[in-house]
């Protein structure tokens, strides 16, 4: 292959097209014309099983039509829980954070498997899963319930588990996010985060989930906008573009001769400062392999010709992108085929029940006051929820599943309910009105989405507790909130508003369900 078509392989590209099963024409000029080998889907290229299908089987014919040697690399994001593509036809899946709440990593091995069954189905080869950050920081606020937990032993154990678990289904695996995003209180798609720890720390804490999973066999691994000072010597300088980090600690300290590929490169983290296109060609010189720009087309371009005119000029040696594309076709061979037929997609009833198994697992309930549970069937018990709409979304979420049902599922066991949904920062005249509907409530029902986000959730649970009428609060995304509100009656944690997950909440609330997590991380009192 020439300079240029070596290139194209080093690139993970996104589009957008008029139709979730078709292809943009920019995408298919790039399989066609640039020898692109990789292609991220994202919710806007999702729609029924049978579209997915549709959509995978012909990125693949135009790349084998196009004279590439092996097939496309398909990605997505199927974290599950809160970050997940997949929607109609296909079986949620709970996420990482209510699977630590289980506290049996043999579950995730059964989860792992299950999910890549579904997403070989549909001709996805590539999961960007598992995270094997370390949540120790309450005020993360891009990783959170991403995360199995804070104690890095049983994070590794997690993440080893899930990821053998998705490759027992033929699927492609990818650790992130290297070399750890879990101590940050900057979101990497809006600017820089900094981790300032030393590097005994980083390879105790940080590093341990990363090295047990490459140590088995991971596929690949991604690296993370963050600026690690105790690794890189030049300020400001991410993990991305660090030859320290991707090539003296992950390839040279850590033994990993797989795939590197970046996060996004469009992140501001990235964007804003030295800028995607050459970005790129100094996240190669670090030793990444693989370039991933998930959506405009004009960045891809100038990106590939960036590359090729810094491999002309020198800047980057040809021997680096021979290096890389070999890497990449190496896991090509291994892994993928071309004209494998794809049978009519069916989410599996197994499916469902071991998802469903592993959320009575790890939704976790803690009495704070006995005799509030179970709660009447009666109708005539007067209940009121209130839950807040999610406004708040990070860039890694997908806005088709921002809404939740807890009130709906509420009403499903007891129809007088009044249900009343708030913005996610309720404003003083709404929790003003919460409280007169609260005078005539028997049980008040709260549901908070990152409250620690938010003073107006906190000010609305407040008013709520000092009304001194039985309350149960339902931490409906990140368990932290629980620590805002020590004084509720009943506190839940779900870990994600999926709704099998809240469903099976509200039922344990009523008695008609069991569930048994303990928390992943710790909870103190935040007030």
């Amino acid at each position: 292959m020439d300079l240029r078509q070596k290139i194209g392989q080093l690139m993970v590209f996104g589009f957008k097209a008029e139709h979730p099963s078709k292809l943009s024409d920019e995408i298919k000029d790039l399989i066609e014309n640039h020898h692109v080998g990789g292609i991220i889907l994202f919710g806007r290229n999702i729609g029924t099983p049978d579209e997915i299908q549709k959509l995978t089987t012909t990125l693949q014919a135009t790349a084998k039509n196009a004279g590439q040697e092996q097939p496309l690399f398909i990605c997505i994001d199927q974290e599950n829980g809160v970050v997940r593509r997949l929607g109609e036809g296909t079986t949620v899946f709970p996420g990482a954070m209510l699977l630590g709440a289980t506290g049996d990593s043999e579950l995730a091995y059964e989860i792992g498997k299950a999910s890549g069954e579904e997403l070989i189905d549909l001709g996805i080869n590539w999961n960007l899963s598992p995270v094997v950050d370390v949540n120790n920081n309450p005020n993360n606020p891009v990783i959170d319930v991403r995360s199995f937990g804070e104690r890095p032993e049983m994070v590794a154990e997690f993440g080893k588990q899930l990821m053998k678990g998705m490759q027992s289904s033929g699927l492609i695996t990818t650790l992130k996010h290297f070399p750890g995003h879990g101590d940050t209180k900057v979101d990497s798609h809006l600017a820089l985060p900094v981790i300032p720890h030393d590097l005994d720390r980083l390879r105790n804490i940080e590093l341990l989930p990363f090295k047990e999973s490459i140590d088995s066999g991971a596929d690949t691994v991604m690296s993370s906008h963050v600026y690690f000072p105790s690794i890189e010597p030049e300020a400001n300088r991410p993990a991305t573009m660090s030859r320290a980090v991707m090539t003296g600690l992950l390839r040279d300290e850590l033994g990993f001769d797989g795939v590197i590929t970046t996060d996004c490169m469009e992140m501001k983290a990235i964007a804003d400062g030295i800028g995607t296109a050459q970005g790129a060609v100094e996240a190669i010189k670090a030793g990444v392999d693989l370039i991933m720009i998930s959506h405009l087309p004009s960045l891809q371009h100038e990106t590939i010709e960036h590359v090729y005119q810094a491999v002309i000029s020198g800047e980057i040696e040809e021997k680096t992108i021979d290096d890389a594309y070999e890497r990449v076709m190496r896991l090509k061979r291994k892994s993928l085929k071309w004209n494998e037929e794809l049978k009519v997609f069916s989410a599996k009833e197994t499916h469902k029940n071991i998802a469903e198994d592993v959320m009575r697992k790890g939704i976790t309930i803690l009495e704070h006051k006995k005799g509030i549970l179970p709660l009447p069937k009666e109708q005539s018990h007067r209940i009121l929820v209130i839950y807040p709409e999610n406004s708040y979304l990070t860039q890694v979420e997908d806005e088709r599943f921002s809404e939740n049902a807890l009130g709906e599922l509420v009403k499903e066991l007891n129809q007088t309910a009044k249900v009343i949904s708030v913005s996610q920062f309720p404003d003083q005249s709404e929790i003003d009105f919460m409280k007169f509907l609260a005078n005539s409530a028997d049980t008040i029902i709260v549901g908070t989405l990152s409250a620690t986000r938010s003073e107006g959730q906190k000010r609305m649970m407040s008013d709520m507790l000092n009304l001194n009428k039985p309350l149960i609060h339902i931490a409906m995304r990140s368990p932290y909130d629980l620590g805002l509100f020590p004084e509720a009656d009943v506190s839940v944690a779900t870990f994600e508003f999926t709704t099998p997950a809240l469903r099976l909440a509200v039922h344990s609330l009523f008695g008609l369900e069991k569930v048994s997590g303990t928390l992943p991380v710790s909870i103190q009192d935040m007030k």
